[in-house]
């Protein structure tokens, strides 16, 4: 499981960008497509992805644990409750599209999955550790998921303040 949800996080994210883009009404264009990308990927990416893995690290340590390839420990309650509010924070910015609140979740999402994916690749470069939890789809969500929501949020800026202020 922890190989396929990232990878399927994405499949949702392209598809309902696809499939909201071309429902919309004209005009379309690059700015519309940016601001369903950005949306989605606060749902899926950011949202759902963050909810389940603090489920994860919560309530099955042992198994998530595992899918990293590390040993269980206390502090996977803690990368658990941070989970659980990055993935709360991209379920809201989802559904409210505030620029400002979108630029916080992406820097908070920034933080932890970036740090999360210099450690991972710490894990492979001196332990060998290429289990699919940490080499795996997740090493690529872990860069690509805030580098995306900071190109979105760049692309997106004027339109986006004009509508905050």
């Amino acid at each position: 499981m922890i190989f396929w949800v990232p990878i399927l996080s994405y499949v949702a994210v392209l598809l309902l960008t696809a499939l909201s883009y071309s429902r919309a009404a004209p005009p379309r264009g690059p700015g519309l497509l940016a601001k369903l990308l950005l949306r989605y990927i606060c749902l899926f990416p950011v949202g759902l992805m963050g909810l389940w893995a603090a489920l994860g690290h919560i309530m099955f340590p042992a198994r998530s644990a595992a899918g990293i390839g590390w040993a269980t420990s206390p502090f996977q309650i803690e990368v658990g409750a941070a989970n659980l509010g990055i993935g709360l924070a991209g379920l809201i910015g989802a559904f409210y599209p505030n620029w400002g609140f979108r630029l916080a979740v992406a820097v908070m999402t920034a933080g932890f999955l970036g740090g999360a994916a210099v450690n991972h690749l710490i894990e492979i470069a001196e332990a060998g550790n290429y289990a699919a939890g940490n080499a795996g789809p997740i090493l690529y969500t872990d860069v690509l998921t805030p580098l995306l929501l900071l190109i979105l949020l760049a692309l997106t800026y004027r339109s986006g303040r004009a509508a905050s202020a």
